[in-house]
C-alpha cells in the first residue's frame, strides 16, 4: 500500500516534469549580450573578471554566435575586442560605454571607448550609454551631446545608444543623432504571456521601423528569464525561455533581423536592482552550463529524477517507521498518512530544489535556510499529527484502555490524603468542593486544605470555618506569604500528610467530585508498578453561556482523544486535579517542582523517568468550573504553554539524548510531538511578523520587493487546512458533540493561537514566570471589556487585513503570487479573528444559575486560631 502511494508520487513528479516538445532551431544566434562576471563577482564591487576569465567566456560563446555586445569599458572590459582577437576567435564586438550622469566618470568612460574604437578593427558598433534616458541618469539632450562627442573624435564605427522601444518613440531626436537605432524588446517586463510575447516584439519593432523609415534598427536586448517572479501573465521558467527564444530565432531569420539575446550568462549580481529574476536571463547558467538545447524537447527541471527519488524514499521511510508502530491502523488511515507524508515532503523538496536553482549570497542563504528550517518543522508537525489522526480514528487494537475498578472491601483500601491548594478563591466555591469531599464513599481519607498567599481574611476564614465544621478529617492551613506558588503549597501538604496515608490525591478548589471517585480509582494501586492515576478534567457550567460551551468542547477534545492515545504508550499528561499519586513515588521523585508553573505535568514526566506506570480512565469523576471571561481563558493557556517549555528545557536530556534510557521511545514521542503544535503557534507568530514586514515592502516598494516564492506559501496554507480537517475528524470520531460544537471547539482553539505563541517564545527566552491562577466564578465582563481583552489580536487582525488590501490594490491580483500572498495573509488572520470573536462571545450577557445556598459558618476567633497554622516564609 505504501509502495503504491510512493509510485503515484513518482508519477506525479514525472507528469509535472515531462519533456516539452518545442520548435527546433539549428542555426546560430546572431548576437549575445556579454557580461563575463563569474560566481561571487559583481559590477557593484571591486571584484571584476580577470583577463583569463574573460578570455574563457569568449571561447565559451564563440561556437554559438559570431557577435557580442558589452555594456562598459571599465576595469579591462575595453580589452574584450583585443582578447577576442588574440584567442583567434571570429567574434565581432559591439562595445558599450556606461553613462550614469556623473560628469567625471562619464568623461573617463567615453575616453576609454574612443581609445578602444581606434585600437580594434573587430569593433562593428559603439553604444554610447545603455538605458541612461530610461533611468533618468541623462536627459535626451545630454545623451545626444555624448554621442556627438564620440563622433567628433573621428571613430569609424557606427554610433548608437541603447534604449527601450518606447523611449525612441517618445524622443525622436535621439534617432536623428545616431547612426543605428538600438532598441530593447523584453516582453516579460510588459507582463505578457509567453504565447503573446513574440507578437509584441514584432509589433514594437515594426512601430519603431515605421516611425523612422530607412534607419537601421538593431534589437539590443531580447529574451525571457528562466526563473523569477511572475509579472502579470508573464511566467519566468526554463521552458518558457526556450519556447520564446526558439520562436524568436526562427522569426528573426525569416525577417532578417539583427539582434542580441539578453544574455549569454546568468548574472545574479543584478538581483539588487531588479529582483531575483534579474539573475536568470542567460542562455547559460552561472557555471556556464547550457540551460536547454537548441533542438529537441526541454525539461523544466532536468535533474528532477534525483530529487523525486529522494523525496519519495524519505516520505516512504517516514510513513513506514510510524505505521510499523501501529500495524493495526486500518487502510484509510494508512492511505491518508502516506499521502500526506508524500505530499508535504514533496513541497519541502521543491523548496530545496528552488534553493539549488538560485544564486544565493551568504545572507540570502541564511534567510532561505531559516525558512526551510521552518518548513521542516511544519513537516515534522504534520507527520506527527497525521499519525495521531490515523491511530486515533482508524486504530483497531487498544492495549491500555482502563475502566474504573469495581469497589473493593473497605479493609483492602489504603488511606488517601486529599490535598486542596487554594489562593484567593471565592469561599462559596470552595465550600461546594469541601461538601462533595465530605460525602465521599471511602473508609479512610483525610483532606488537607492549604491556603497560601491570600491576604484578605474574608476569603480564607470562611473556608477555615467550614473545615472545622466538617470534622477532624479536614485540616486547614493558612500559610500567608509562601514561596513556590501552588507547588510550594502542595509540598507543604505533603509534609503534613498522615504517616499512614499511602495515596495522595490532588484536586482544584472548584471541583465537585463523585462519591465513588476514590472507591473506583484507588484499586488501580493494587498493581505495584502504578505510580499515579488520572481522571479527565470535566466541567459543570457548560450551559451557563455560549462562551462556556465553546470552552467545554475545546477542553473535551484532549481528554476524549489525545489522552486516550497517549495512554497507549504510558505517556499521559498529569493534571493538577483529579489525580491520585502513590505517596512513596511522589516522595521518591522529590515532591513537586517549585521552579515550574506547570508542576503537575512536570511531576508526571518525572514519575515516568523513575519508571512508574500511569493509568488514565476516561470516565469523569469530578466537575469544576471554567474561566468566566476570555482573559482568564487565555491566561490559563499561557500558563500551560509556558510551563510546557519549562518542562522541555528542564528535561531535554531525558527527552532528546540517545544515551539516556529513562523514558521509552513512545514517551519521548508524545511529550515532544504533543507540545509541538504549540511551537507551531510560536512559529506562526514569527511568520505573521515577517509577513507584515514583507507586505510593507510589497506595498511601498513593489518594484524592489518580490513575493516569497510560491513554495513557501503553499505549505502554510496546506497545513492550516489539514489542522482544521484534523480537528473536525477527531471530534467526529471521538467526541460526542454535533457539528456546531465541533466548529465552536475549533474556533476556541484557534482563538488561543496568539497567546500560546507568545507563551512559547517567552518560555524559550526566559527562565521564570509568575504563577497565573485562573480566576473563576467572576462576573461576566461588559462588551467593551470583551473587546479590550483581545486588543492585541484585534490590532494584528486589522494589520493583516490592511496588508491584504494594500497588496491587492497595489498588485491588482495580477499574478498567482499576489493572489496566494493575499490568501496567506487572510489565513494568518483567522486565529486573530477567532480570538476577537470568542472574546465578544464571552462578553455577551447570559443568565447565570443561582448558586446553591451554603450555610454561612464563621469560625469563632478562638476556634480559628486553633485550626489555622500561620506561617511566613520569604
Amino acid at each position: 500500500m505504501l509502495a503504491l502511494v510512493a509510485l503515484l508520487h513518482l508519477l506525479a513528479w514525472w507528469g509535472v516534469n515531462r519533456p516539452v516538445a518545442l520548435p527546433d532551431w539549428h542555426g546560430s544566434v546572431a548576437g549575445l549580450a556579454f557580461a563575463p562576471y563569474q560566481r561571487g563577482q559583481s559590477a557593484e564591487t571591486e571584484d571584476w573578471p580577470s583577463a583569463e576569465e574573460i578570455a574563457g567566456d569568449l571561447r565559451h560563446v564563440a561556437p554559438l554566435t559570431r557577435r557580442i555586445r558589452t555594456y562598459t569599458v571599465q576595469r579591462g572590459f575595453d580589452q574584450i575586442p583585443r582578447l577576442a582577437r588574440q584567442q583567434g576567435l571570429d567574434l565581432r564586438v559591439t562595445l558599450g560605454a556606461w553613462l550614469e550622469g556623473n560628469a567625471a566618470r562619464d568623461a573617463a568612460e567615453l575616453r576609454r571607448l574612443i581609445g578602444a574604437a581606434r585600437a580594434n578593427r573587430n569593433l562593428d558598433m559603439l553604444l554610447v550609454g545603455n538605458e541612461a534616458v530610461l533611468r533618468h541618469d541623462l536627459t535626451p539632450a545630454q545623451s545626444i551631446a555624448a554621442i556627438r562627442q564620440v563622433r567628433a573624435a573621428g571613430v569609424r564605427q557606427p554610433i548608437s545608444t541603447a534604449e527601450p522601444w518606447h523611449v525612441w518613440l517618445d524622443h525622436p531626436e535621439l534617432a536623428e543623432a545616431v547612426d543605428v537605432i538600438t532598441i530593447h524588446l523584453l516582453p516579460y517586463w510588459e507582463g505578457l504571456a509567453v504565447g503573446d510575447a513574440l507578437r509584441f516584439v514584432m509589433e514594437k519593432y515594426d512601430a519603431v521601423a515605421a516611425r523612422f523609415p530607412g534607419k537601421r534598427i538593431v534589437i539590443g536586448e531580447v529574451g525571457w528569464p528562466s526563473d523569477g517572479r511572475d509579472i502579470g501573465q508573464a511566467r519566468a521558467s526554463r521552458v518558457n525561455q526556450a519556447l520564446f527564444l526558439r520562436g524568436f530565432f526562427r522569426e528573426a531569420e525569416r525577417r532578417g533581423l539583427d539582434y542580441f539575446v539578453m544574455e549569454a550568462f546568468d548574472q545574479p549580481w543584478k538581483v539588487s536592482q531588479e529582483g531575483r529574476v534579474a539573475g536568470h536571463w542567460g542562455m547559460f547558467d552561472l557555471d556556464r552550463a547550457p540551460k536547454w538545447p537548441l533542438a529537441g524537447p526541454v525539461r523544466e527541471v532536468p535533474g528532477w529524477g534525483f530529487w523525486a527519488a529522494g523525496a519519495t524514499l524519505f516520505a516512504f521511510a517516514a510513513s513506514l517507521f510510524l505505521l510499523r508502530r501501529r500495524p493495526d491502523i486500518r487502510l484509510p488511515g494508512k492511505l491518508l498518512m502516506a499521502a500526506l507524508a508524500q505530499g508535504f515532503v514533496a513541497a519541502i523538496t521543491l523548496v530545496l530544489l528552488a534553493m539549488a536553482g538560485n544564486y544565493l549570497t551568504w545572507s540570502a542563504a541564511l534567510v532561505w535556510g531559516a525558512l526551510v528550517t521552518g518548513q521542516m518543522l511544519l513537516l515534522g508537525l504534520l507527520l506527527s499529527d497525521s499519525f495521531e489522526l490515523a491511530e486515533t480514528i482508524w486504530g483497531q487494537v487498544w492495549r491500555r484502555r482502563f475502566q474504573p475498578q469495581p469497589a473493593l472491601a473497605d479493609a483492602a483500601l489504603p488511606k488517601v490524603s486529599l490535598h486542596l491548594p487554594i489562593c484567593n478563591e471565592p469561599p462559596q466555591m470552595v465550600r461546594q468542593t469541601l461538601e462533595a469531599l465530605a460525602a465521599l464513599d471511602y473508609p479512610d481519607f483525610e483532606v488537607l486544605v492549604v491556603d497560601n498567599n491570600t491576604a484578605d481574611p474574608a476569603l480564607w476564614e470562611p473556608v477555615a470555618a467550614q473545615c472545622a465544621r466538617l470534622g477532624p478529617r479536614f485540616r486547614f492551613f493558612h500559610l500567608g506569604k509562601w514561596p513556590g506558588f501552588k507547588a510550594g503549597a502542595l509540598n507543604f501538604a505533603l509534609r503534613e500528610t498522615a504517616a499512614d496515608a499511602a495515596v495522595i490525591g490532588v484536586l482544584d478548589s472548584d471541583y465537585v467530585v463523585e462519591r465513588d471517585w476514590l472507591r473506583r480509582m484507588v484499586p488501580f494501586f493494587a498493581r505495584p508498578e502504578v505510580g499515579f492515576t488520572q481522571s479527565p478534567q470535566d466541567y459543570r457550567d457548560a450551559g451557563e453561556s455560549p462562551f462556556k460551551r465553546l470552552m467545554f468542547w475545546e477542553y473535551a477534545g484532549f481528554f476524549k482523544a489525545g489522552m486516550v492515545t497517549r495512554n497507549e504508550r504510558n505517556a499521559i499528561i498529569q493534571h493538577g486535579t483529579m489525580t491520585l499519586i502513590r505517596k512513596s513515588a511522589l516522595e521518591m521523585a522529590g515532591g513537586w517542582a517549585e521552579w515550574c508553573i506547570c508542576e503537575d505535568s512536570e511531576l508526571g514526566l518525572r514519575l515516568f523517568r523513575h519508571g512508574w506506570e500511569a493509568v488514565y480512565a476516561p470516565q469523569s469523576f469530578g466537575r469544576g468550573v471554567m474561566p468566566d471571561d476570555f482573559a482568564s481563558y487565555r491566561k490559563q493557556r499561557h500558563r500551560w504553554a509556558y510551563g510546557a517549555v519549562q518542562i522541555l528545557k528542564g528535561h531535554w536530556r531525558a527527552l532528546f539524548s540517545p544515551a539516556r534510557r529513562e523514558l521509552t521511545p513512545g514517551q519521548r514521542w508524545h511529550f515532544v510531538t504533543g507540545w509541538a503544535p504549540w511551537f507551531g503557534d510560536a512559529l506562526g507568530l514569527v511568520f505573521v511578523a515577517l509577513g507584515l514586514l514583507w507586505s510593507l515592502g510589497l506595498i511601498f516598494a513593489p518594484v524592489r520587493t518580490e513575493f516569497p516564492i510560491l513554495l513557501f506559501m503553499l505549505p502554510s496554507i496546506g497545513l492550516f487546512g489539514f489542522k482544521l480537517f484534523q480537528i473536525l475528524a477527531l471530534y467526529a470520531a471521538r467526541v460526542p458533540c454535533g457539528w456546531a460544537d465541533r466548529l465552536g471547539a475549533a474556533l476556541a482553539g484557534l482563538a488561543l493561537s496568539h497567546t500560546i505563541g507568545k507563551a512559547v517564545l517567552a518560555g524559550l527566552l526566559t527562565r521564570r514566570a509568575p504563577f497565573l491562577r485562573t480566576p473563576k466564578m467572576k462576573d461576566a465582563p461588559a462588551l467593551v471589556q470583551g473587546l479590550a481583552m483581545a486588543w492585541q489580536e484585534a490590532a494584528l487582525l486589522v494589520l493583516l487585513w490592511a496588508a491584504a488590501l494594500g497588496v491587492t490594490l497595489v498588485h491588482r491580483a495580477a499574478t498567482w503570487e499576489a493572489v496566494l500572498w493575499t490568501l496567506v495573509l487572510l489565513v494568518q488572520s483567522i486565529p486573530y479573528l477567532a480570538a476577537v470573536t470568542v472574546s465578544l462571545i464571552a462578553a455577551l450577557p447570559a443568565p447565570r444559575p443561582a448558586a446553591r445556598p451554603v450555610p454561612a459558618v464563621r469560625a469563632r476567633p478562638a476556634m480559628a486560631r486553633a485550626m489555622v497554622l500561620r506561617r511566613q516564609r520569604m
